[in-house]
Parts: C-alpha cells; structure tokens; sequence
C-alpha cells in the first residue's frame, strides 16, 4: 500500500503537469496527499517542516540565477543580438539546419559551465528566431533545447562541470573526466539518434505543411527587433562567450578568494551572532551569477541605446517569468524532498536492490528514483547516498573500475529525470509559451533516447573492456 500511495502522487503529479494544471498548486497536493494516506499526523508538520523547507532552501540557492538568466536572455533578444546571430547562422549552415545550430549553442554553453535553467532563457530568443526564419514548427523548440542542454553535456561527456557529473565524486573518488571513453561514446550515441529524431519530426511537419505556428496564438514570443541596424555577429556572439569564459574563470578564482568559508559580523549594534558561509557549497553559484552579470554588462556596453528604450518593459516581463519558472521547480523540489522521506519510496529503493547485475543495478536505481523525484541530482544524491556502498562492494567483486560506476550514475541521473513533472521541463516549457499537450512528446523521446544510452555504455563496457 505504501508504494501504491507513492506510486500514485507521481502518476498525478504527471497527469496534472501534463494537463496544464499549476505545479505550483498541485505539487504540495500531490505530496501531502501521500502524507495522508500514510500518516495524517504527519501531514501539517511535513508541510512546513520538509516541503516547505525545501522549497524555499531552493529559491534561497537558484532564484538569482533563474533572475539574472531571465535578464540576460531578455537583453539578448532586445538588443537585437539573437537576430544577428540568427541571420549569421543561416547564412553559414542554412535555414534547414536551425535544430543542429540550437544543439550546438546549448552544448557549447552546458559544457562551458552554465547553469541549464541559464541556458533555457539564454537560447529561447535564438531558437525562436531560427525556427520562425526557417518555418520549423516551435512545438519543436523544447525537444531541440532539451537535446543540446539536458543530455550528452549534462552528464555524458566526460569534463562537464554540471552538478550532475561531479555528484559522484564524492562517492565513488573519481574525478569529473571519468570513464572519458564510455562517456564519449555515450555522447555521440544520444546527439546523432536524437539528431535524427528531431530531423524526420521536422520533415514530417514540413510534409503536413506545418509552419511556425500562428502569430496571433503564441505566447511568449520575443520581440521583433526595432533598432537601425543589426550589430556585427561576433559583437553578438561576445555576451554568451563571456558567460561561459567568466563562469570557468570564476569557478576557478573564488574559492581562493574567500577559503573554505567565509564569516561576517552582520551588525554594529548589540553582540549578533556571526554569519558564516560556507564558501564550497555556494562558489559555483556564485560563479554563475557572476558570469551573468558579466554578459548583461557586455550586451549593454555594446547596444546601450537599443537596450535602454525597452528596458523598463522587457525587464517586467523577463522577471515575471523567473518568478513563475523558480516557483515551478522549487515547488517540484519540495514535492521529491516529501516523497522521498515516505515508506513506499524506501520500499521502491530496496526493491531495486535486488537487481544482481552491479553496473544494471545502479543504473536502473538511479534512473528511477530520478524518475519518481523528478529531479536528476535529487535522485542521484538519494542513490548513492543509500546504496554508493553496496555499489561499490558490488563493483569490486567483478573487476569493475570506480571510474565506469561514476559515468554510470551520472548518465542514468539524466535518464527518466525528465518525466512531466521535472522542474527543468516545466521551466523549458513555461520559458517557450508551450504546454505539455504540444511539446512534450519530442522531450519524451529524448528521454527515452538519453536512458538508452546508459545501458548501450554499459554494453560497451562488457563487451569490450573500454572505460
């Protein structure tokens, strides 16, 4: 019964998401729901012990980010900088070849460092463009924005700097560049399937004489640009690479800067306790709104004038939708935090325990309390956390190296994370003006083509030794 009640809250948390419903209403229902039925005693202090907690824990840590990702992916667009970059890009790869230009400005900047929330505001004024221009349907625009920045760059090639790809470190004492073979190898797997999948959905709608889409029914379009005169594309190109430049030199100089910790007397008046910050567990998010504001001074230095007379206006809008794209995973954060505390999620957990194979074992463990949190480094932490021992012990006793377990875990994290009730999902999907009904299946099946790859590594790995 008790894996029945969890079962249940995820299948309506889904079926809600999937309808159009508010995540922010229904994920506190669906997870206090489950409380109910398993112990109504608990369901006022979980609500404000745990849910809530949790809840406001993540806008605490991300909501600058979600902010200063939203400004910058509306100056981008104001500025004019996304049609110059646009107008470059068909003229170098053709209209026709938009979804591989988006894949590869993701790529570019999750590898580089920055933030997937970041890169969903970031590139949506580029997508949207490119695809308007080349008559792509912009139900397409998720799928394609899903491919470059939740996949391959996530957690698959070996490097990434994505929180999902160091996590294991601290289990498995390997580093972020493990198994550099298996994880290529897994990269290229999901770029050329997911690639081509994206390719025949395209041809296909072009085939239905299906355009972008009707002007007067989409929401959330970007702006057209009003200015005299589209700045040069490397003028264009320049906030993005400062993003992703400053972002890696960041990363790099603050912990230095400030030490393992930093501690401050908050006031002058009266004997107040220090305030101490721990300086490892906040520098990469410092690092990244650092790098934010970077670009945002780089787009505003080179089109000041542009900028300045629709800033009022476009700013309003860019954090209204920080806001609402915030509140939607921080909410999905807290409903994963409720779940997972329930006995139905540690049955589920032990229940894939049993699965003999250690390498199938982990995958299908992570994978699925991924799934069920909806959450690819939520999941992943609960994972090793519970079982990284067993894992390893497991590993050990068939010769398998520490570095295959770490690209593992990591890959199946991005697994079935992104179910409809994912806060990255409804965030791309709030961020581009589209509901579930019209965009989700192409994310799905990046889904399933992202999943697949964990288990065409693992029989790389069997079959022939490569790490």
């Amino acid at each position: 019964m008790s894996f029945l009640i969890v079962l249940a809250a995820l299948v309506f948390l889904m079926y809600v998401a999937y309808r159009g419903h508010s995540v922010i209403l229904f994920a506190p229902i669906a997870a206090l729901g489950a409380v109910l039925l398993t112990d109504p005693s608990l369901v006022a202090p979980m609500f404000t012990g745990l849910f809530m907690d949790k809840m406001v824990g993540f806008l605490k840590l991300y909501f600058p980010v979600f902010l200063l990702g939203a400004v910058f992916g509306k100056l981008i667009e104001i500025s004019g900088f996304s049609k110059s970059i646009v107008a470059a890009t068909i003229r170098v790869v053709g209209a026709q070849r938009a979804m591989l230009s988006i894949v590869i400005v993701c790529a570019l900047l999750t590898y580089g460092g920055v933030s997937l929330f970041v890169v969903v505001f970031a590139v949506y004024p580029f997508a949207a463009e490119l695809f308007r221009q080349g008559d792509i349907p912009k139900r397409l625009i998720p799928g394609t924005i899903a491919l470059g920045a939740f996949t391959f760059t996530m957690d698959a090639l070996p490097g990434t700097p994505q929180i999902q790809n160091i996590i294991p470190t601290a289990f498995f004492g390997t580093d972020t560049w493990a198994a550099p073979v298996l994880g290529t190898l897994g990269g290229v797997f999901i770029l050329v399937l997911g690639l081509s999948y994206l390719d025949w959905r395209r041809r296909v709608a072009q085939r239905a004489g299906e355009g972008y889409g009707d002007p007067a029914s989409l929401l959330n379009e970007p702006a057209p640009f009003v200015g005299e005169r589209l700045a040069h594309p490397l003028v264009a190109l320049l906030p993005l690479v400062m993003v992703g430049v400053s972002n890696l030199v960041l990363t790099r100089l603050i912990p230095g800067w400030y030490g393992d910790s930093h501690s401050f007397i908050p006031a002058v008046v009266g004997n107040p306790a220090p305030v101490v910050q721990e300086v490892a567990k906040i520098a990469a998010i410092w690092a990244v709104m650092g790098a934010l504001l970077i670009g945002i001074a780089t787009v505003l230095a080179f089109a000041w004038k542009t900028v300045f007379a629709h800033f009022a206006e476009g700013t309003k809008s860019a954090i209204g939708g920080a806001l609402l794209a915030s509140m939607n995973t921080a909410s999905e954060y807290g409903f994963g935090a409720v779940i997972a505390a329930l006995p139905g999620f540690l049955l589920v957990a032990n229940a894939l325990g049993s699965i003999p194979d250690p390498l199938v074992n982990e995958a299908v463990t992570v994978t699925a309390l991924a799934g069920i949190t909806g959450s690819a480094s939520g999941g992943m932490s609960i994972a090793l956390a519970a079982m990284a021992d067993t894992f390893i012990a497991n590993a050990n006793a068939a010769g398998i190296p520490m570095e295959v377990l770490h690209r593992v875990a990591s890959m199946a994290s991005g697994g079935m994370d992104t179910l409809p009730h994912n806060g990255a999902v409804i965030t791309l999907l709030a961020v581009t003006g589209l509901t579930h009904r019209q965009a989700y299946k192409d994310i799905f099946a990046i889904t399933v083509i992202k999943t697949l790859a964990v288990f065409v590594v693992i029989g790389a790995f069997y079959a022939f030794g490569v790490v």
